[in-house]
């Protein structure tokens, strides 16, 4: 059986594919291209976090089934989840998989490939339990799913009705994954999850604890926490990190999402600026000014006055300076109470506010760089090749060239950052 793949969305759903595709591999199947006409099934795992995302993943199953109209089209992800019978309507969908039925939808679509009628009549298969996943096709670094869901609720979020209730794999399963991933020669691993420092609460295990586990792992000389809550990040993890870990970078992805007090409490975000402000100083009191700080941003929520977005924008630029903004505009979902507040933005504005923050961005990140240059660091090259140069990222995310040699790849090396 040929199958194809193709991922929309966050690093959770890029684990999640490499994952099935190992599984469909290591049960005799073969991988082909998404643009192969040939392939039996083609397999797309869905993003929800905007309404451009949904658009997008019915074109691609639109295509698919014009190209290869007799072939099967697998459905995942969280747009799966959120609108299957809207999914079901588009032809050629075989099957969709809710978000919470990830375990069985290898063993589901091989099942399903055994049975004669190639035309069965289309489901929805939802169960609630949680995929361990891990990606693999990068020989540098891997993206290991620890958490899933989250309980949060904020107010313009879809994650919770997507991806479910916060819950995490055991701390035990998490270390036998890492060392899988370590004994395929991969050097990095970037945790993931929903809501990441969630990790263990339902189970009587930590973040901590995790990351105390991990760094135990030999062949793993680097980690880095992808998204993690500015609440969740304690004194203790930070002075961990700082002080005792041999493999934690000085690397922290943070979402803020409005430097508006008021838009936070209205959003119903568990911290102020305050206490964000204070997760940011203490890092840099332990680890120094050079630490990478990504911070995830939305323009344009409701009740963003254009008072309340100068003082978000005043906030990153003066009291925060973070390394690099991730922008996002506001998009309303459907079944958030955000969609039915007043105070909606207009996009015109939307788009002149994304503007403004991702200039701030530039500005940002190439104080940051500049303020780096002449340190000595590491850097982990990667096997990609692009016009005769390889490229590889220090500790602290900052990107480096060199020629390109094959032997480096895959490999530490001390730099200069330039």
């Amino acid at each position: 059986m040929k199958l194809a793949y193709h991922t929309l969305g966050c690093k959770l759903n890029f684990a999640e594919t490499s994952t099935y595709r190992r599984a469909f591999e290591a049960a005799g199947c073969e991988t082909v291209p998404w643009s192969a006409d040939d392939a039996d099934v083609y397999l797309l795992n869905t993003c929800a976090v905007t309404g451009v995302a949904e658009k997008k993943s019915r074109g691609l199953i639109r295509n698919v089934h014009r190209r290869s109209p007799n072939a099967r089209i697998i459905v995942t992800g969280c747009y799966a989840q959120l609108r299957p019978a809207e999914i079901l309507a588009l032809g050629g969908v075989a099957r969709v998989f809710g978000s919470d039925d990830k375990p069985s939808l290898v063993s589901s679509v091989l099942t399903l490939a055994a049975a004669s009628a190639p035309g069965a009549e289309g489901s929805v298969e939802l169960r609630s339990s949680m995929l361990p996943a891990y990606s693999a096709g990068d020989r540098t670094r891997s993206f290991l799913k620890v958490q899933d869901g989250c309980d949060n609720f904020c107010a313009y979020c879809t994650v919770p009705y997507a991806r479910g209730r916060s819950r995490s794999l055991p701390l035990c399963e998490v270390v036998r994954q890492a060392k899988e991933i370590a004994a395929a020669g991969i050097k990095e691993i970037v945790l993931t999850g929903v809501n990441t420092g969630d990790f263990g609460r339902k189970n009587g295990e930590s973040f901590l604890g995790l990351l105390k586990a991990l760094d135990e792992v030999d062949g793993i000389a680097r980690y880095r926490i992808s998204s993690i809550e500015p609440n969740l990040l304690t004194d203790e993890i930070i002075d961990w990190i700082a002080g005792e870990s041999t493999k934690f970078l000085p690397h922290f992805h943070i979402p803020l999402q409005s430097g508006s007090d008021d838009l936070l409490r209205l959003h119903g975000r568990r911290y102020d600026t305050a206490l964000f402000a204070s997760r940011i100083d203490r890092i840099r009191e332990k680890m120094g000014p050079h630490v990478f700080f990504g911070i995830d941003v939305i323009a344009g929520l409701p009740g963003e006055t254009p008072e309340r977005f100068e003082e978000s924008r005043r906030f990153l630029a003066e009291r925060i300076r973070p390394a690099y903004l991730h922008v996002f505009p506001y998009s309303p979902r459907p079944g958030t109470r955000a969609a039915g507040m007043p105070g909606q933005v207009q996009d015109s504005l939307k788009t002149g506010r994304v503007a403004v923050l991702e200039d701030l961005c530039r500005e940002l990140h190439e104080a940051f760089i500049e303020s780096c240059r002449g340190m000595e660091e590491t850097v982990l090259w990667e096997s990609t090749r692009k016009g005769g140069v390889m490229e590889g990222y220090t500790g602290n995310y900052i990107r480096q060239e060199r020629p390109y040699d094959p032997a480096l790849a895959g490999t530490l090396q001390k730099i200069v950052i330039v």
